[in-house]
């Protein structure tokens, strides 16, 4: 029998997540802090083609720079997935990487998400959505929200995901070459971490905080060169980072606003222009079983 029951999959998206705020409001007895976050989408982010085996094994099929195939999220998701379904089928996986590492966009997270809803729906194991939160949720904090599908206002250690209707926006984002190492921010001494908790329904512009930023900054000179860059480009509306860094970004209300401000971007600095989505574009393969 062939190792091979499919062709290849068509090209599934993983799309990047900008944090329009991200506020430290606590912290765990187990140490892990407490957030409120505003998770939003853009038409950004990885792509990721599949090709169901019969024969169990699961696999990476393309080299990836620092990202060793046994620790790729996209490849614990499926195996994960594998396990909790008791499926017999494995898969190849051949993913596009266009997310910087270490950007605070969601990439990887991203890729487990799409890993996820993409594999349950190809090898039919009907898995629940409520499931898969679950399950994403054991691969890290920012994958629940990929598989949730909405845009999403989240608390707690970003599992409590309640669905946000965000205006439409365009957002010019910078990609400084440096990789912020999330755990050592979440560790520092001088991180703030007695933010007022808001509610939900009041979120607006004016609360558009990452109280990531100010220590990331410090620590970061190349995230304060180009915050500072991007600043000085926007009439109006806030310039922020997104997650713990180091990418930045900036919205706008038409494509020709952020389209004039890349233009601009220096040689030395790299940046995308996106547009922010309504939902997940996957949404549809979570189901409506447990919503």
């Amino acid at each position: 029998m062939s190792a091979f029951s499919a062709a290849w999959s068509g090209n599934y998206p993983a799309p990047a997540k900008l944090n329009l705020m991200l506020r430290v409001v606590g912290r765990r007895a187990d140490g892990y802090h407490l957030l409120q976050t505003v998770f939003r989408f853009i038409d950004y982010g990885d792509t990721l083609r599949f090709r169901v085996r019969d024969d169990g094994v699961i696999a990476r099929v393309n080299d990836i720079p620092g990202v060793p195939a046994d620790s790729d999220l996209c490849v614990r998701a499926a195996r994960l997935l594998q396990r909790h379904s008791g499926t017999l089928l494995g898969a190849e996986i051949e993913l596009e990487k266009r997310l910087p590492m270490g950007g605070g966009l969601g990439g990887g997270s991203s890729d487990a998400a799409t890993t996820l809803l993409v594999l349950n729906h190809l090898w039919r194991t009907q898995v629940t959505k409520a499931q898969l939160l679950d399950l994403a949720q054991q691969l890290g904090a920012d994958v629940p929200v990929f598989v949730f599908g909405d845009n999403a206002f989240a608390e707690g250690i970003g599992e409590r995901l309640q669905a946000l209707t965000l205006p439409p926006a365009w957002y010019v984002v910078l990609c400084p070459p440096v990789m912020v190492p999330t755990a050592a921010v979440f560790s520092h001494l001088d991180l703030k971490r007695d933010s007022e908790k808001v509610k939900m329904q009041g979120f607006s512009e004016a609360m558009q905080i990452n109280d990531l930023q100010a220590l990331v900054v410090w620590l970061c000179p190349e995230v304060a060169r180009h915050l500072a860059w991007l600043g000085e480009h926007v009439q109006q509306g806030r310039v922020q980072m997104t997650g713990s860094g180091a990418c930045v970004f900036a919205s706008f209300g038409s494509e020709a606003a952020a389209q004039q401000v890349l233009a601009a971007l220096p040689a030395d600095m790299r940046g995308f222009l996106a547009q922010g989505l309504p939902h997940h574009p996957l949404r549809d393969l979570s189901g409506s079983q447990a919503r």
